[in-house]
């Protein structure tokens, strides 16, 4: 069965589940308030047209009069100037309407007076007038100009006082782009409005999210110190939805440190344990001889090398899964280097550190890096003719190596191979102590780390020890 693909970034993310939320939330909440804006800039848009044309309707009503001659007359509204001006887009104009036998009012005459803007058209209304009984009440129709543009527009129709004057129908219109245009600005406006506000909130929710997802990543600093060993424990205070998480975080730390801390004085007093009665059982051979007393010898020193390997492994195997562990490497290889300079003093041995970085750190116990140091420099003196130099610096990856190398007669190619080999001992001819290389070799490697020997730039060996560092 094929292996489920990994999820998207987005959705692996909280903060960027929490953007994309925001940012869907702020999307939709402007774009129904920018439509609802609109709309109300519409209405009242087309509220302020109609009272204007309602108002100019009212002053064509006023301007109505009957002549001496029986004809009708309407004076030319002077209250806006658009009306004078060709093709202006505000119109106005009289008709003559008679009343048929139905007493329906239909037009007699169309157009009898109108307005110079309409210049040589005329306002194509319906033939059949609604609203028969005249008044101040007005409607408002959809209509075309000659050029096939829409108008808004306002009718009423009026029964002038005189007993013989016609009943007449009086129109004012407005081009509709009148009211178009003005909308068209105000969403033009609208729409860089509420780009601009929907930058805002984002940058808004952007800082808001550095704000809220600081703890988190103070906290993910804090598992990062203990993970490293430069922490026991996740410090500081954390919001109130995180410090009941951090507070049972360290109760699993303090427990698990407990329990290995438990499990290495168990192992340390099986090891003694065992170790004592094969002490007993090598000294009462030493004193004896023959081939059991042989065996008893051997097979004890076998049982102790067990014991000691398998100590330092459970030790070893503890320690990389305790967190907060550091171990300064400068003081105790100075303090190595004292010792061996005080074992080998016989032999006059030279023993030189390199300058060290005063932060360099072993993230693992201080007795395994003892043990592993140690056995390399014992070794280092042990071959060395005059001189060993020691270097320690970090070589990336969170991780440092230990360069030992000495003057002595250097080991070929093969012998470098077989020297970590389980049961071959680069002292043979010598009475060797402590760890053996293959033994140092899987200290090393437990804790991620390797040693391998090469040839020494001194023209004896070099023991090249990685292990992982502990930032400072």
């Amino acid at each position: 069965m094929n292996a489920a693909s990994p999820a998207p970034a987005h959705r692996q993310s909280l903060r960027a589940r929490l953007l994309l939320g925001a940012l869907a939330w702020i999307i939709a909440a402007l774009a129904v308030a920018g439509w609802g804006l609109r709309n109300l800039f519409k209405e009242h848009v087309e509220q302020q047209l109609q009272a204007q044309l309602v108002l100019h309707l009212n002053q064509l009503s006023a301007a109505a009069s009957v002549q001496e001659d029986g004809s009708i007359a309407v004076t030319p509204i002077s209250s806006d100037p658009r009306f004078e001006k060709p093709l202006s887009g505000l119109f106005w104009q009289a008709d003559e309407l008679r009343i048929d036998a139905k007493k329906k009012p239909q037009v007699m005459r169309e157009a009898i007076a109108r307005s110079r803007s309409l210049w040589d058209q005329a306002l194509r209304l319906p033939a059949v007038v609604q609203d028969a009984q005249a008044g101040l009440s007005y409607r408002t129709l959809q209509l075309k100009d000659g050029a096939g543009n829409d108008l808004l527009a306002v009718t009423r129709n009026l029964q002038l006082p005189e007993a013989d004057a016609p009943p007449l129908r009086l129109t004012v219109a407005a081009d509709s782009a009148l009211l178009s245009e003005p909308l068209q600005r105000f969403t033009s406006m609208l729409t860089v409005t509420l780009t601009l506000l929907a930058l805002g909130l984002l940058i808004a929710v952007l800082a808001q999210l550095q704000f809220v997802m600081r703890p988190l990543a103070q906290l993910r600093s804090r598992l990062t110190a203990v993970l490293e060993g430069r922490a026991r424990s996740l410090e500081g205070r954390f919001p109130q939805e995180l410090q009941p998480l951090v507070d049972e975080f360290n109760k699993v730390l303090d427990t698990n440190a407990e329990m290995v801390q438990r499990a290495r004085t168990q192992a340390g007093n099986l090891a003694h344990a065992v170790n004592t009665p094969l002490a007993i059982l090598a000294n009462a051979a030493e004193h004896e001889s023959g081939p059991f007393a042989a065996l008893v010898r051997e097979q004890s020193d076998t049982a102790r090398r067990h014991v000691t390997h398998h100590l330092a492994r459970a030790r070893a195997a503890s320690a990389v899964r305790t967190s907060g562990l550091r171990t300064p490497v400068p003081e105790h290889l100075a303090a190595l280097v004292r010792t061996m300079e005080k074992l080998h003093a016989e032999r006059r041995v030279r023993f030189e550190i390199h300058p060290i970085d005063p932060r360099l750190a072993f993230r693992g116990e201080p007795q395994d890096l003892y043990e592993l140091m140690g056995n390399l420099i014992d070794n280092a003196g042990k071959w060395a003719s005059n001189r060993v130099e020691i270097s320690a610096s970090a070589c990336g990856g969170n991780m440092f190596e230990l360069l030992v190398d000495d003057d002595g007669p250097g080991l070929s190619r093969e012998q470098c191979e077989r020297a970590f080999q389980r049961g071959v001992r680069l002292d043979e001819r010598q009475p060797g102590s402590g760890l053996g290389l293959d033994i140092v070799r899987e200290l090393a490697q437990t804790y991620g780390g390797d040693v391998s020997a090469q040839p020494s730039p001194l023209g004896g060996l070099r023991m090249r020890l990685t292990l992982p560092a502990s930032d400072a």
